[in-house]
């Protein structure tokens, strides 16, 4: 079974990331999209919002699971059978970053990295702005899905209710 991991933070996940899960899932049998439990970074949402975020999301692709992490991504493959990532990229900026990662990965543990170009249509986008433009009420509705844009609503109208 050739498996694969599509990890992040997907705070919240969008559409870009939505279509690289996609298109992993039409080559590989199975795709893990894989959130990052990072103690280090406090998220907007929590690991468990983002996972039914997530799921909600992937919900019409038979062969993707959903789940989260803790620690080296290397070592979550390790411990999954996954021998390859795929990551996204936006840009020139990304592939930078990128690239240092995907080596030390195969450092690490001879684990592959497959690059996947963002759709010119996402190329753009990020969780960031995302977060953003919906904490001051914009319209976020082209870049989320309505189930994770009425998350947004909900969690910016919690917050300001404090």
């Amino acid at each position: 079974m050739r498996r694969v991991v599509c990890p992040g933070s997907f705070d919240p996940v969008t559409f870009g990331h939505i279509d690289i899960i996609g298109r992993a899932a039409k080559q590989y049998d199975e795709v893990v999209a894989a959130v990052l439990n990072n103690v280090n970074k406090r998220g907007l949402f929590t690991v468990p919002e983002k996972l039914d975020m997530l799921r909600a999301s992937t919900a019409d692709l038979e062969n993707v699971r959903v789940t989260d992490f803790d620690g080296l991504l290397v070592d979550f493959c390790r411990a999954n059978g996954i021998e390859t990532i795929v990551r996204s990229l936006r840009s020139v900026s990304d592939f930078d970053y990128e690239l240092q990662i995907a080596q030390m990965n195969f450092r690490l543990s001879g684990v592959e990295t497959v690059f996947m170009t963002a759709n010119p249509q996402y190329s753009f986008l990020s969780s960031s702005l995302v977060r953003e433009i919906a904490q001051h009420g914009g319209d976020v509705s082209s870049l989320v899905t309505p189930y994770v844009q009425e998350r947004l609503r909900d969690k910016y109208e919690e917050r300001s209710r404090r």
